[in-house]
């Protein structure tokens, strides 16, 4: 008997409230591990009208501005006219900062910077920076194993922002969401069933000030500039059947900041899989590598995508879990929701055997404390908002399937007929 059923996801875009603080919270991140690798960071950003707040505990030498750090940010965003209630440059800035606890650092810190001369016993003695569970997913729906539903919804939020900087839709405001709905049959996405997309727009377009004619010129536009090359790359396409809503309150004038408040860490489930898959509750921005919120979420993702690639399974699901101050995880499990090809026994050995779930074997082998050099100083920054899997438009060291080959090969003749 056939299953149909829908699914959907949101994004946001980067004007958004809460992405301005994830944003502003890894541009420090950045910044001080571009001059200190061994730097410990929990950064927390808020922002409200005409306010920006910097909170929680950093402990590096690094010497940074950070109300600099943060203004330069929200101009980069869009974020230059006061008239807005706010801007980059007549926002207030406050920084309430304090070092890590002792008690966290405890176990914890490196006596120096991780590097590939430290030996196993070495990275054994450098513990997790908290305990938790962390999840990591992968799925054979799109070109970069994710779910279908959170990768358009990401597509269409990117879209939404370069029309808007590029000056194709200069009437467009910063701040903006969207939201994908799948039909599935059988597991299987089928079509596209509702596009849902609310974006900030102008007072008056081309001197209009009539709302209806105004939301008329955004739906028209929208669709010619935003989804249709959205979807002119994707093999599903939205039919006459597809239902398209646009800013569906009737107007999105207000928004940003000033229409509501933000914080860092407040959008996990689209940072992650849009809820396709299940999440450990913590966020990622504004922390450090020796978090494992963040690192381990990504060694997580990079297991669960080579499993995929490999061929070992269509779906598979990683867990983790840690204990402060150790080393090695305290569980792994892995679920592939009937898809796979071999025992997942077999596959939890593979993962042991093949991967290093350590911190700091995370840390080396994603080079997370070192920022690479092409970059300019910007890394996760740049995964702080569209997603930090599946990004297709930049290098992450976590989304390489480098291991695919090693896993078949590992496996023997039970591929065979794969």
């Amino acid at each position: 008997m056939t299953r149909s059923y829908l699914f959907t996801s949101e994004s946001v875009t980067e004007g958004h409230p809460d992405k301005i603080c994830d944003q502003i919270s890894d541009t420090i991140l950045d910044a001080l591990l571009t001059q200190d690798p061994s730097s410990r960071v929990a950064a927390e950003v808020v922002v409200n009208t005409g306010l920006v707040l910097i909170t929680g505990e950093i402990s590096t030498k690094a010497q940074v501005n950070y109300v600099q750090l943060a203004r330069n940010k929200i101009a980069e965003i869009g974020y230059t006219d006061a008239s807005n209630g706010f801007s980059a440059n007549s926002c207030a800035v406050l920084v309430a900062l304090d070092e890590q606890s002792p008690d966290i650092a405890q176990g914890v810190n490196l006596a120096q910077e991780v590097r590939e001369s430290h030996s196993d016993d070495e990275l054994d003695a450098i513990g997790a920076g908290d305990q938790g569970i962390m999840f990591g997913f992968a799925c054979n729906e799109t070109p970069e194993l994710m779910p279908m539903p959170i990768s358009i919804a990401h597509r269409l939020a990117r879209r939404l922002a370069l029309v808007r900087k590029s000056g194709e839709l200069p009437f467009l405001g910063p701040d903006g969401k969207t939201q994908v709905t799948i039909a599935y049959e059988d597991d299987k996405p089928v079509g596209i069933d509702t596009i849902l997309i609310s974006t900030q727009h102008k007072e008056s377009i081309d001197n209009i000030t009539d709302n209806n004619k105004i939301q008329a010129i955004l739906r028209e536009a929208i669709r010619e500039t935003v989804i249709n090359p959205v979807f002119a790359e994707l093999p599903l396409k939205p039919t006459a059947n597809t239902r398209f809503l646009l800013n569906p309150t009737g107007k999105f004038v207000i928004g940003g900041p000033q229409g509501d408040s933000g914080l860092t860490g407040r959008k996990i489930i689209i940072d992650t899989y849009g809820g396709y898959s299940r999440h450990g509750g913590g966020a990622f921005s504004g922390k450090d590598p020796t978090k494992v919120d963040r690192s381990a979420s990504y060694a997580c993702r990079y297991v669960a995508k080579n499993i995929v690639a490999a061929g070992l399974a269509t779906k598979c699901e990683v867990q983790v879990s840690y204990a402060i101050g150790v080393a090695h995880p305290v569980s792994i499990f892995v679920e592939t929701f009937g898809t796979a090809k071999v025992p997942e026994e077999k596959l939890l050995e593979l993962v042991k055997a093949n991967f290093d779930l350590r911190p700091a074997g995370i840390i080396r082998h994603f080079n997370l404390n070192k920022l690479p050099a092409e970059r300019n100083g910007r890394f996760y920054q740049d995964v702080a908002v569209y997603g930090h899997f599946g990004r297709l438009d930049l290098d992450l060291p976590w989304e390489r399937t480098d291991k695919a080959a090693i896993l078949r090969d590992s496996v023997g003749q039970t591929l065979a007929a794969v």
